[in-house]
């Protein structure tokens, strides 16, 4: 263990007060803000989006004024290597440019931004170390090898050689862990740094860092808006809420006894997996601060099939060489079958790629599958021409991941909602636009809303301008791909309970694709689970969660971190196989799928999954 000299915090935050410059004035990004951090302890700064949790970091850092920002007030102290205390706030940027990355190391939300897409990770590694140690390069080198194997990176000395596009998220982001910690930091500021990540990575990186932590006796600032990860980390948490700080405590009371309303709204937002158990039907979330009707369990119809998939499969071809033949193949999706009853939802959960986008897209026909069948219905849309697919489309829909990417900037939003029902000539005139008024009171957005555009919306408000659209033609069948991933967690449990009621009210399908385990056991009344393009197990939502019985399924539901500080993950629990390639060379023959019957209508993939 490190000597950490005198008791106290290390870093003490003091009234901090930043402003933004906008065109109407100044506006107050963090207001009175006050909070410390010791050495070995991790705070968990918590709340949604604009609450001002990220703009405390980058205060501390000194890298607000680089995004428009000023520190208007308070103090920032913090107690360096050499135990002088310096008040950040006052410091001056080569001072800065000392302590950064020196004694305060920051790992940011997104790994690709954070790397130099022309150096390699080896390169990116030693830059600080030689900088901040005057290092040789060998003992840069040498010690860059030792914080990849730290973080768990197989094969380090291969990785040290590559360039970040040649890695995957999980991977980045410990080579960012590793670069934050290369220099053996006093303070640790995470900002979100796994929002972005699968289950089974998330768990690993978590452990990874309070092993970390417990090891070198480093203070850690963690910024992240996902309660389940706050129970998991957090020695202390504090909550924060437009820009002021609204409750501070241990972790264990904030979770078992907390005081402040939004506090309390925020954990109840939270879905937590098992909480569903012995429930036969899904049931919205409960939502503090809004009149409650009568909670109905969402019921399905029993047994009229909407959509029977069989067989499905979708390969994408990898080209080589000079004459750019195809020498391989990936098999994004391998011989899927299943159905969706009406009124029900069958969701498809896994890790990134494991296929679950690709087979939503290929079901509507925007990938085109290699072989398969999808029938909705009477049609077999794998076998329609263009013009009968369109017409089929009438009946399906999709809501993508990023609503940003998926609605148009430079239209008016009552237009993109009405553009569906343009484009097939229904609802016109003043038919249409009472229909685009109906649409928006549906999904909860002011009328006012229907004259903006997107820029002007929020996340979750630009989500239910999507949600909106896909309803604008009735359809019978709704793909979410990942529709509530990027959203916080309150507006996240509105946008799911909207989609409820829509399902009762006009008796929808949904294709619910996500990798948010607590969220998939709230609203689905079928799960498969899918892995390497084949679903390894699939059965109703009760006999999957209660009694998982694959390995993969096993190791996902054992990752989960859970919104209970009692109930915190040991690393020793955690050890995944690294996921195999999906590419195969051209004559690579895939076996079928074949499954066992555990109970009526629970089943396990029995060919090699590659588990």
């Amino acid at each position: 263990m490190l000597d950490h000299g005198a008791e106290g915090p290390i870093a003490d935050i003091r009234g901090l007060q930043v402003e933004f410059q906008t065109k109407d004035g100044p506006v107050l990004g963090v207001e009175d803000v006050s909070f410390t951090i010791n050495a070995g302890e991790t705070v968990c700064v918590v709340g949604e989006s604009g609450s001002g949790k990220s703009v405390s970091s980058l205060s501390l850092m000194r890298l607000v004024e680089f995004g428009g920002g000023r520190i208007a007030g308070g103090q920032l102290l913090f107690d360096r290597k050499d135990h002088a205390q310096v008040d950040l706030a006052q410091a001056d940027q080569s001072l800065m440019r000392t302590i950064r990355g020196n004694e305060i190391g920051m790992i940011f939300q997104e790994p690709m931004t954070a790397l130099n897409p022309v150096f390699t990770v080896g390169r990116q590694l030693t830059e600080g170390l030689r900088l901040h140690k005057g290092m040789s390069k060998k003992a840069a080198s040498a010690r860059a090898l030792e914080l990849m194997r730290q973080v768990r990176i197989p094969e380090p000395e291969r990785r040290l050689q590559q360039y970040p596009h040649e890695l995957s998220g999980g991977m980045r982001q410990r080579v960012v862990i590793a670069m934050a910690l290369a220099c053996e930091p006093r303070l640790l500021i995470a900002d979100e740094p796994t929002t972005a990540l699968d289950v089974t990575i998330q768990a690993e990186i978590l452990a990874l860092m309070d092993r970390l932590k417990r090891e070198t006796g480093t203070a850690v600032m963690f910024i992240t808006h996902d309660m389940a990860v706050v129970a998991q980390m957090a020695d202390r948490v504090v909550v924060m809420f437009r820009g002021k700080k609204v409750e501070e405590g241990p972790v264990a009371d904030i979770f078992e006894a907390p005081q402040h309303p939004y506090t309390k709204a925020l954990l109840a937002a939270v879905p937590k997996l098992g909480e569903m158990r012995g429930k036969q039907y899904p049931e919205p979330m409960k939502l503090l601060g809004r009149a409650q009707g009568e909670i109905k369990p969402i019921v399905g119809e029993e047994n009229e099939v909407l959509l029977e998939v069989r067989n499905l499969t979708t390969r994408f071809v990898v080209k080589g060489g000079m004459l750019r033949r195809t020498v391989a193949n990936v098999h994004a999706v391998e011989d899927l079958s299943f159905t969706i009853n009406k009124g029900q939802t069958l969701s498809l959960v896994g890790e990134s790629g494991c296929g679950k986008s690709t087979a939503g897209r290929s079901i509507l026909r925007l990938v085109e599958p290699l072989s398969g069948q999808v029938r909705l219905g009477k049609k077999d849309i794998i076998a329609l021409n263009q013009r009968d697919l369109r017409t089929a489309r009438l009946d399906m829909q999709m809501i993508f991941q990023d609503p940003f990417a998926s609605l148009n900037p430079q239209m008016q939003l009552s237009d993109q909602v009405a553009e569906p029902m343009h484009n097939y000539g229904m609802f016109k005139g003043d038919e249409g636009t009472k229909r685009i008024e109906m649409l928006f009171d549906r999904v909860e957005l002011p009328r006012s809303f229907m004259r903006r555009y997107p820029h002007e919306l929020s996340g979750g408000q630009r989500q239910r301008v999507a949600i909106a659209r896909a309803l604008a033609l009735n359809p019978k069948l709704i793909i979410a791909d990942e529709a509530v991933s990027a959203l916080d967690v309150s507006v996240q449990a509105q946008v799911l309970n909207l989609m409820m009621e829509l399902q009762e009210e006009m008796d929808l399908s949904f294709l619910f694709i996500s990798h948010d385990m607590a969220v998939v056991e709230r609203v689905s009344h079928f799960v498969g689970v899918m892995y390497l393009g084949r679903i390894v197990e699939m059965g109703p939502r009760s006999a999957v969660f209660e009694n998982p019985q694959h390995p993969y399924t096993q190791a996902l539901m054992k990752a989960v971190p859970i919104a209970d500080p009692r109930q915190r993950k040991d690393e020793k629990d955690l050890n995944f196989k690294p996921i195999p390639s999906p590419i195969h060379p051209v004559d690579y023959v895939a076996a079928p799928s074949e499954y066992r019957e555990v109970s009526p209508g629970h089943k396990i993939l029995t060919t090699d999954s590659g588990y």
